[in-house]
């Protein structure tokens, strides 16, 4: 950093240390009288003094013997009127990428957009000994200017209050970035949740830090009850500061609480679609790529141990379909390979497990069993990995059956050992079933990497994208490596089905269905 110059001539006073150029004298006093005007009119919590520092990078060299001799000129600027000048720098002698000590410190309002410009001029030589207040801006080379809006970045927590009166978080909004007027993503609550519509509730306003030391701007205390009302009225709620005192004219803020919505609905549970006759019909699909190894060989993750000991695949298939087996009241699985070279025929990415070329289905899980051990027997392995056939016939037998009314829920399973080849055409395949009655369970078996598959399982809240733009409409696969998860303290089917009645919900819910039995 190049010299630094203060208001004193010579440049040769001290600049910074413990005070700000605002700071202290009187600019503390009208601080002081600012805040107790504010307060003496009933409003608290919402100003507060920040500090701004100021630097440059890479600014333009406007002199010729050597470099700029930069100094920042702070103007705010209203909605509508012109630039005002609040603040001015020192001189930073000889210098491309300057760091001012001068700060500036200002008051800052969250209700109101406090738009800020900044200049950056090269001070002439004939200006370094004069205070810079009294420098000639006109007289100066101009250098470049900047422009923000202080703003914050806020979220709300709702808590419900329990008889010690301690509050209990319930729900937590979104992060809204630069939002001084935020309107946030509808909150769902249900009864259980707070306790009952007239349960007293905690909304507190914080600004997000990302220390994780969150500011609160301030609270309301409402019950559903009275958010429903506030919603009817179409009126505002004030804001209160909670350490404003014990007055109540001491709490009231400027900044106010609407909701712009609510509604009342039953929410019906997964136990309930399913006590109405919801069937979720089970299918699968096996990978039989020659990665797998020579179906022949021990090491073969393939390999059918002779005493009877289950593979990896069948473990997939015997846990998941032991379980859902019993919410399908025919028992009749479609059921699938992909990947292999089936006898006298080229490679296949979705061949009926059974050898038939008519129907996929197979009677029940031990059905499943027989066709995998026997097809192992019949096709050649090959490859590559791909999924978006079986998922594209998964999803045509899920949209024949809601073309035809079926009150059924369809779960594609998926064992593989590899990382998809088709990564996009399966993506497109998922989108286009996000819309219909279908999840798919993905089980990784081996030791390959199967970072790609934890793509296709948006449980970081990106949906899938397809190629043409179109995103999910909701989450429909999880995605489990067997190998992880062996030895941990939840088991295969559990890590698959997690996810399973969420989606089945958004599914049923999205669409309005009501379970059967609750059908007048």
């Amino acid at each position: 950093m190049g010299n630094c110059f203060s208001d004193e001539a010579g440049g040769k006073a001290a600049v910074g240390g413990t005070s700000s150029a605002a700071g202290g004298g009187a600019a503390a006093a009208a601080n002081d009288a600012i805040d107790y005007y504010f307060k003496s009119r009933g409003f608290h919590g919402i100003f507060s003094q920040i500090e701004l520092s100021f630097s440059a990078t890479k600014l333009r060299d406007r002199d010729v013997l050597s470099k700029s001799d930069p100094m920042v000129v702070v103007y705010t600027k209203a909605k509508d009127g012109p630039p005002t000048e609040v603040f001015r720098t020192e001189v930073v002698l000889n210098s491309l990428n300057p760091t001012w000590i001068m700060k500036y410190a200002i008051t800052f309002q969250f209700e109101v957009v406090q738009t800020l410009l900044f200049h950056v001029y090269d001070v002439d030589t004939q200006f370094h000994n004069v205070d810079v207040k009294m420098i000639k801006l006109d007289e100066q080379q101009f250098l470049g200017e900047a422009s923000c809006a202080l703003s914050e970045n806020p979220f709300l927590v709702i808590s419900k209050t329990v008889e010690s009166g301690i509050p209990i978080p319930v729900c937590k909004t979104e992060v809204l970035k630069n939002d001084h007027n935020p309107i946030w993503k509808p909150i769902f609550l249900n009864i259980q949740q707070v306790g009952s519509k007239d349960s007293p509730l905690v909304i507190e306003f914080y600004n997000f830090n990302s220390s994780g030391k969150h500011d609160l701007i301030g609270e309301v205390r409402k019950s559903l009850a009275d958010l429903e009302k506030l919603h009817s009225s179409g009126k505002g709620e004030n804001l209160f500061s909670p350490n404003a005192g014990g007055h109540d004219r001491n709490k009231v803020l400027k900044s106010q609480l609407f909701v712009d919505k609510f509604s009342e609905s039953i929410q019906y549970t997964f136990l309930d679609y399913l006590k109405g006759g919801c069937e979720l019909n089970f299918m699968v699909a096996i990978d039989f790529t020659a990665s797998n190894g020579n179906p022949r060989l021990p090491d073969s993750l393939h390999y059918l141990d002779p005493s009877g000991r289950l593979n990896a695949y069948q473990q997939a298939i015997v846990e998941v379909g032991e379980v859902l087996q019993f919410y399908d009241s025919d028992k009749r699985f479609p059921a699938w390979g992909f990947g292999a070279r089936p006898i006298d025929g080229p490679v296949s990415h979705c061949f009926n497990l059974n050898g038939s070329n008519n129907h996929c289905e197979v009677d029940g899980i031990q059905g499943i069993m027989m066709s995998y051990s026997s097809a192992l027997l019949n096709v050649s392995l090959a490859g590559p990995t791909l999924f978006g056939p079986v998922i594209s016939t998964a999803a045509l037998i899920a949209s024949h059956s809601l073309a035809n009314g079926g009150k059924k829920y369809f779960v594609l399973l998926i064992i593989t050992d590899g990382v998809v080849t088709d990564l996009q055409e399966t993506k497109d395949a998922i989108v286009k079933a996000s819309d219909l009655p279908l999840s798919i369970l993905i089980v990784g078996v081996g030791g390959a990497d199967f970072k790609e598959m934890e793509i296709l399982d948006a449980d970081k809240g990106e949906r899938l994208e397809s190629s043409t733009g179109r995103v999910a409409s909701r989450d429909i696969v999880q995605f489990v490596s067997f190998r992880h998860i062996q030895g941990g303290q939840i088991s295969v089917v559990q890590g698959l089905l997690a996810e399973l009645p969420t989606q089945f919900l958004t599914y049923m819910r999205s669409r309005d269905i009501q379970p059967n039995f609750l059908i007048l």
